[in-house]
Parts: C-alpha cells; structure tokens; sequence
C-alpha cells in the first residue's frame, strides 16, 4: 500500500489535483522568494542598509531570514516530512534552526569585538 502525501501547501491554502502541480506549485513558491532575495540584493534599498539591528544592517537580515525559509520549505515539501510525526519534524527543523540562530549570534558578537578592537586599538585597517 503506498503512502498517499498531502496535496497541499501553505497549511491549506492552496491546494493542488496532482502531485506535479504540487512540485511545480512549490517551484514557483521558492522561485518568488528568491527572486526578491536577488532583487533586494541588486537595488539595495537605502533605509534597509543605513537601519542597524542587533549589530548588523536589515538587508542582512532580511536575507537570513528568507534562506532560512526557502531551507524549512525545501526540508518540508521535498523531503517530505510534513509526512512524518511531529516530533521527528519538531527534531529534523528546529534543531538546525536553533543552531543556526545560534550561529549568527555568536558571528555578530565576535564581529563586533573585532570591529572596536581594530577601531579603538593600535592596529590599523590595512585589509
């Protein structure tokens, strides 16, 4: 008996009659995303550059953040585990998710340190 995967994304929303217009459906899904990754990467708008957040400027995060969807979304529609139980989704999704934020934690911290030690120390910026 095969296992029938759920023709549906976005929690319901949209639904599809087959699995090919499900894949071509997420296609687009992830095409859009990064679409409007590249396209904020090429215009780089100036209030999103010139706004600091923790440390670092809003671009920055809005392209974190948007990777870290197109990587759930990736890990939910086509390595299924909307399928599976929750408590294998909870451990394959937010386990990475947590390191990851994790990660950038750590990078914007030491980054700052850097930055007033070259700034406020007797090195120069010669790189």
């Amino acid at each position: 008996m095969a296992h029938e995967h759920k023709l549906e994304i976005f929690r319901g929303l949209v639904k599809f009659k087959n699995n090919i217009q499900k894949i071509w459906g997420v296609l687009i899904f992830l095409t859009i995303v990064t679409a409007v990754e590249v396209g904020l990467g090429i215009v780089k708008p100036a209030f999103l550059t010139q706004n600091f957040f923790v440390g670092m400027k809003l671009l920055n995060w809005i392209f974190i953040i948007l990777t870290l969807v197109k990587a759930y979304y990736i890990a939910w529609d086509f390595m299924h585990l909307r399928d599976e139980r929750s408590s294998l989704r909870r451990a394959i999704v937010w386990t990475p998710i947590f390191l990851i934020c994790y990660l950038v934690f750590i990078l914007l911290f030491e980054a700052d340190y850097i930055y007033t030690v070259f700034k406020e120390g007797f090195l120069a910026w010669n790189f």
